[in-house]
C-alpha cells in the first residue's frame, strides 16, 4: 500500500532515502534545517506531521531529534508512526519515544548501517527496536531504501547495537590508518598493504571501502568524522554508565577529536589517520 511519508533531515542519507521512497510510489513530504528546492518541501516538522502518517527522521543529533519531535507534538495523534533513524544517545531515544507515545502515536527506534552509496542504491540495513506490528506496517517504506530490516528488540536496544557496531568500525579504521602510516614510513607502497590484507582473515567490506580512500587521500564524506566521533562518545557514555573500561574506543575517540579540532570534521571518518 502506498502511504504519505514525511522525511525530516535531507543530509547525505535523508536526501537519498527521500528519493527512493518517492520512486517506490509513496507521496513524500520533507523538511530540513537548510531549505531545499525539492518537491513537497514544508516549513516545519509540524507541517510534515500534518501531511504524513509515517515519519522518518534523519537529523544530526539528539538535540535536533528532540527539537523536531517537540515541534511535531501538536500534530501527532493515534495512527501516526514516527521512526527515528538518526544515531543518538539511548537516553534521547527513550525520551523521544515517551514524547511520541504520550500523544497516542507509535514510535520505532530504527537506526541504520550503510553510508552514501548504500542509501543511494537502496541497500541500507535498518536495526529496528519496537512493536513488531508497527514494523510490519513500516516494512514497505523501509524496503524502499533498505536491503535488510533486522528486528533487534525493544526501543533503545537497536540504538545500543548501532552505537557499538560503530565503535567497532571506528577502531578498525584507526587500526588500518596506523598500519598504513607504518607501511609508508618503511618505504612500502600502500597498494602492497591492501594486497596483503586481502589475503588476511581480518579483511572486511569496511577495509575494502576505506583503505583505497586512504591510499588515494580521497576523504569525500560518506560518513563524516564528526558523526563518527559523536557515536564514539555515545559508546563511551554507555560504558561509563556500566562502569566498564573501554581503552580502544577511548584512544580512537581522542584521535578523532584531534581531527575535528584540526578542521577535518566534515571529511570522511577514514581521515582519522591522515598525518
Amino acid at each position: 500500500m502506498k502511504s504519505n511519508v514525511g522525511i525530516l533531515g535531507l543530509g547525505i542519507i535523508g536526501s537519498r532515502v527521500a528519493e527512493n521512497v518517492r520512486k517506490a510510489g509513496h507521496e513524500v513530504f520533507v523538511w530540513s534545517r537548510s531549505a531545499r528546492a525539492v518537491p513537497n518541501f514544508l516549513a516545519s516538522p509540524h507541517e510534515v506531521a500534518e501531511a504524513a502518517g509515517t515519519i522518518q527522521i534523519f537529523v544530526r543529533d539528539s538535540t535536533a531529534l528532540l527539537e523536531a519531535i517537540q515541534d511535531m507534538l501538536p500534530a501527532l495523534k493515534a495512527g501516526h508512526l514516527v521512526m527515528n533513524h538518526a544515531t543518538v544517545s539511548k537516553k534521547a531515544t527513550l525520551e523521544a519515544a515517551r514524547l511520541v507515545e504520550e500523544t497516542g502515536a507509535s514510535f520505532m527506534d530504527a537506526p541504520f548501517t550503510g553510508s552514501k552509496m548504500a542509501a543511494q542504491n537502496g541497500k541500507l540495513a535498518y536495526y529496528v527496536g519496537g512493536d513488531p506490528l508497527m514494523l510490519e506496517r513500516a516494512r514497505p517504506i523501509l524496503e524502499a531504501s533498505g536491503a535488510k530490516i533486522l528486528s533487534l528488540g525493544g526501543v533503545g536496544d537497536a540504538m545500543v547495537l548501532k552505537i557499538v557496531t560503530n565503535l567497532v568500525s571506528a577502531v578498525i579504521v584507526e587500526a588500518v590508518s596506523e598500519a598504513a602510516a607504518i607501511t609508508k614510513a618503511n618505504g612500502i607502497p600502500l597498494e602492497k598493504l591492501h594486497e596483503a590484507l586481502e589475503s588476511n582473515a581480518n579483511y572486511s567490506t569496511l577495509i575494502g571501502m576505506k583503505l583505497p580512500a586512504i591510499i588515494k587521500g580521497d576523504f569525500e564524506a560518506h560518513f563524516s568524522l564528526r558523526n563518527m566521533l559523536k557515536d564514539a562518545d555515545f559508546s563511551r557514555e554507555l560504558a561509563a554508565e556500566a562502569k566498564l573500561s573501554v581503552p580502544a574506543i577511548d584512544c580512537t575517540a581522542a584521535a578523532m577529536r584531534a581531527g575535528v579540532d584540526a578542521g577535518k570534521g566534515d571529511l570522511d571518518f577514514c581521515v582519522i589517520g591522515d598525518r
